[in-house]
């Protein structure tokens, strides 16, 4: 049955990341801020694991991780995410922590139908590092 596609060598995940960043749009922190400010509609999706984002976060971002894209995505699953599931319209903008679990969601909800997701370029890393705003969880 898989025997259909089989590459020359096995791929990992960067082959992964590389083939996904292909063929996804980015958005630098600093576009993705004006946005913000601007007060553009537009879904933020964090695609991290929830400890991830409990050490951290883009304001106004809704936490989907990787693992459950495809489900949360799919209008038709039972316990799909309505705020992504019926996005297939709207500005959609997915981040993890350095850009390649994203990218990979990004083609995954291009393929879904999504017509206008970007990734973060450089995830919440550089997101991080050029000083933007961010929002940490209580830690006790």
């Amino acid at each position: 049955m898989y025997d259909t596609f089989k590459p020359a060598q096995p791929m990992g995940l960067l082959d992964f990341v590389r083939a996904a960043k292909a063929c996804v749009k980015e958005i630098t922190p600093q576009e993705l801020k004006a946005r913000l400010e601007g007060h553009e509609d537009l879904l933020l999706i964090d695609v991290r694991e929830h400890s991830e984002f409990e050490h951290g976060h883009i304001p106004g971002c809704h936490l989907v991780p990787r693992g459950i894209i495809e489900a949360a995505a799919d209008p038709t699953y039972v316990k799909h995410y309505p705020d992504l599931s019926g996005a297939r319209d709207r500005q959609v903008v997915v981040y993890c922590a350095t850009g390649g679990r994203a990218a990979m969601a990004v083609a995954v909800l291009q393929m879904m139908g999504f017509r206008n997701v970007l990734n973060l370029a450089g995830g919440y890393a550089r997101w991080q590092t050029e000083g933007m705003p961010q929002v940490h969880e209580a830690e006790f």
